[in-house]
């Protein structure tokens, strides 16, 4: 049975995993639209490849040089915000969502408004506007499916399972490069060791808010949202060997647990066969050759941006979609080589401790709320 998909960051990581999968099931689907932020020659190269109806950049400036690459095709070329949301809008069976930052929650809410299967992998969408979007997922009837692998992992734990049967829930965290780097070489740390991430391979905001482990506490807010179990019920430990992904504990004290190599077609391959299972390149997991599995507590004294997103999570209202904003100015300044490393998280907490604005009602809220943070953020970045 053939498929229609659109792909909403087919440019990025996520979006290169998909279309390899794609790739190997060609037969199966057919992919409606491809979106990226820019990458025009990547995107219409993909488009050309997989036959999309339509490609779309979200910056406009972008728009001729995508009709350049398209020139001679019958793929329609389109640019700017409103096109991307109309991409998004789509019917297709399945969107994948993986446009990084708050600049997919238009779009990913134009997805779930048309009842249909949306696979979230950009959680900072979930994080800004989590009770807003999980109304529309009800309201229009939506199957959304986790596609970050502690999500997902936790998504697979749950099947089969109640909601009202869990006592805990386990987010597991490599701890990024900086791992068991101490705080004066964290205040040293560069924007390309930042990036180096040891086990995955991930954009270079993602790559940064798992140095800082703010990707944790983001994911801790995200899984908040998910999975109703309350927060005294989402714990965070770090796994370095990013062999398990998430564990359930429930009340007759059986942990579940998902396994897996550290590779992001393994969870997307779960959001693209669901209900059912489909084949991966994937290595399988050879646990003799792991030989150990290890895991610490997390430390938020080296690594403040977890205690951030629980207090955040805690205070409710517009604070996740605050922190949110706030850390993706910090870790813009970073990699721009403007702040330290160890500047990403104070800002944020300076941001989040003097701006509380109430919980959002609607989309513009969220959106109001966001701009407000960010323009609070930078300027602080002007007097740091």
């Amino acid at each position: 049975m053939t498929r229609s998909i659109s792909i909403l960051g087919a440019t990025g990581s996520i979006g290169d995993s998909t279309l390899d999968l794609i790739r190997r099931n060609r037969e199966h689907w057919q992919v409606v639209a491809l979106t990226a932020n820019c990458s025009a020659e990547k995107l219409a190269r993909l488009a050309v490849e997989f036959g999309a109806q339509v490609a779309v950049v979200s910056e406009e400036s972008c728009l001729e040089e995508l009709r350049v690459h398209l020139a001679g095709t019958q793929i329609e070329a389109a640019g700017g915000r409103e096109a991307l949301c109309d991409a998004a809008a789509r019917p297709v069976d399945i969107t994948v969502a993986a446009i990084v930052g708050c600049a997919g929650l238009g779009p990913v809410m134009r997805a779930i408004e048309q009842g249909r299967t949306v696979a979230l992998a950009n959680k900072e969408a979930l994080v800004s506007a989590g009770d807003v979007m999980m109304e529309a997922v009800r309201r229009h009837g939506t199957t959304l499916l986790p596609m970050d692998s502690e999500h997902n992992a936790i998504f697979q734990c749950l099947e089969g399972n109640r909601i009202e049967d869990v006592r805990s829930i386990t987010l597991t965290a490599s701890g990024g490069p900086f791992r068991t780097r101490s705080l004066a070489e964290l205040e040293a740390a560069t924007p390309a060791q930042a990036v180096a991430h040891p086990n995955w391979d991930m954009g270079a905001k993602i790559s940064v808010d798992s140095a800082t482990m703010m990707n944790k506490g983001l994911e801790f807010i995200e899984a908040w949202h998910l999975f109703p179990v309350g927060l005294e019920r989402l714990r965070i430990v770090v796994h370095p060997q990013s062999v398990i992904h998430s564990m359930v504990e429930y009340r007759d004290g059986s942990t579940l647990a998902q396994l897996g190599p550290s590779d992001m077609r393994v969870p997307i391959a779960s959001c693209l066969a669901y209900p059912a299972r489909m084949d991966t390149p994937c290595k399988p997991l050879d646990l003799a050759a792991i030989g150990e599995l290890t895991f610490f507590a997390p430390d938020e004294e080296r690594f403040p941006a977890t205690r951030l997103a629980r207090e955040a999570a805690e205070a409710g209202g517009g604070a996740p979609a605050v922190l949110n904003a706030a850390n993706e100015v910090a870790v813009a300044a970073f990699l721009a080589s403007q702040i330290k490393f160890t500047q990403i998280a104070a800002l944020s907490a300076e941001v989040l401790e003097k701006f509380g604005p109430d919980a959002p009602a609607c989309l513009d809220d969220v959106l109001s709320v966001d701009a407000e943070a960010r323009a609070r953020a930078k300027e602080l970045l002007l007097v740091a």
